[in-house]
């Protein structure tokens, strides 16, 4: 049986290279085709040496593929998309162009207007997690971005158990890859070496796409999110840390409500590959360059509150890796295909 030919619309950027990493090593598919507005006509190779094996020019436009990814930045990959949605071929965005469903949202939040208002119904949210059974049939997956992956597993289980209260504050902190490889003062190593930040204090792109998300997992309560993200001196991982109380009556006292916690999540998540949960603080490092997420729910000493620490790999669980978990969703194969690696430690 033939491979499926497989292409990836901008392979420049971090998302795209690590899409082209993992892919080559993919036994059911065959990358054929990549393109790079800036790096046209040269080689794979030439650009990123460690991926010479895959023996690729980098084109300006796609070629002839049986599925693609689009790493394209927002507003420019849904263009790129259409043409290929209109005529059959299923598609991975990685961008936020198809993650929302309100295309008035657009505007507000990333700038422009939605050139396809009609097709944000039937894209799918890539969360396997969550949506599993849809992503399977779907033509488009809007891949989720990085901090709502991390947020919407940690808070999943909570909200469908009805457990919290409404209000809730996220605070995640991500390496420097995360901002992409555009070069920028604000990504310049003097400027974030031995330093940490807090951003977008007005309010972080993902969070309409975070709240969105959460409202879906327990449609009577609405809540409220409050969302501040932190960059830190490191190249890859992200650690949120979210807060939020608990319905008085929903959960034992004590000691038994770590334990119940614990058994909570882990049984929501006993059929899910990729994430664990852990009963320890979990380090960014441990899911260094793999598709694992990594859950520990706990309280504060007082046991009144929530508190639940995810972590991941921002280009592999929060891109490229879940990227093509959902290909294989969509294409059938094992949805741990190509993805098993563990972390690189240390």
């Amino acid at each position: 049986m033939s491979k499926i030919k497989v292409g990836i619309i901008n392979v420049t950027g971090y998302a795209g290279v690590e899409l082209a990493r993992i892919l080559g090593q993919h036994p059911e598919i065959k990358l054929t085709s990549v393109t790079g507005r800036s790096a046209a006509g040269q080689t794979l190779a030439e650009v990123f040496p460690h991926l010479a094996n895959l023996n690729l020019a980098i084109t300006t436009e796609l070629g002839d593929v049986d599925f693609a990814f689009s790493a394209l930045p927002h507003k420019e990959s849904s263009k790129e998309c259409l043409p290929l949605i209109q005529g059959g071929t299923r598609v991975v965005d990685i961008s936020a162009d198809f993650r929302l469903k309100d295309p008035t949202a657009y505007p507000a939040w990333y700038g422009f207007t939605h050139p396809a208002p009609e097709l944000l119904k039937q894209a799918v949210f890539g969360l396997p997690e969550i949506y599993r059974s849809r992503i399977a049939s779907a033509q488009i997956v809007a891949n989720p971005g990085c901090f709502p992956t991390s947020a919407i597993l940690a808070l999943a289980p909570a909200l469908k158990a009805g457990i919290i209260e409404p209000e809730i504050i996220i605070d995640s902190k991500s390496g420097i890859s995360g901002a992409g490889r555009t070069l920028t003062l604000s990504t310049h190593f003097s400027e974030v070496n031995e330093d940490v930040s807090a951003y977008a204090l007005d309010g972080h792109r993902h969070l309409p796409e975070i709240t969105q998300e959460l409202n879906l997992l327990n449609p009577n309560q609405a809540v409220k999110v409050t969302f501040i993200p932190h960059l830190v001196p490191m190249t890859r991982g992200i650690l949120t840390t979210i807060y939020s109380t608990f319905k008085t009556g929903k959960i034992s006292r004590g000691k038994k409500k770590k334990d119940e916690l614990l058994t909570l999540y882990r049984d929501y998540y006993k059929e899910m590959p990729f994430v664990r949960v852990v009963d320890f603080s979990p380090h960014t490092k441990y899911t260094l360059g793999n598709n694992n997420c990594l859950i520990h729910p706990t309280t504060n000493p007082g046991g009144d509150k929530l508190i639940v620490f995810s972590c991941l790999d921002n280009l592999v669980k929060g891109a490229a890796g879940q990227a093509v978990q959902n290909m294989n969703l969509m294409l059938g194969f094992p949805e741990t295909m190509g993805l098993e690696a563990p972390a690189i430690f240390p």
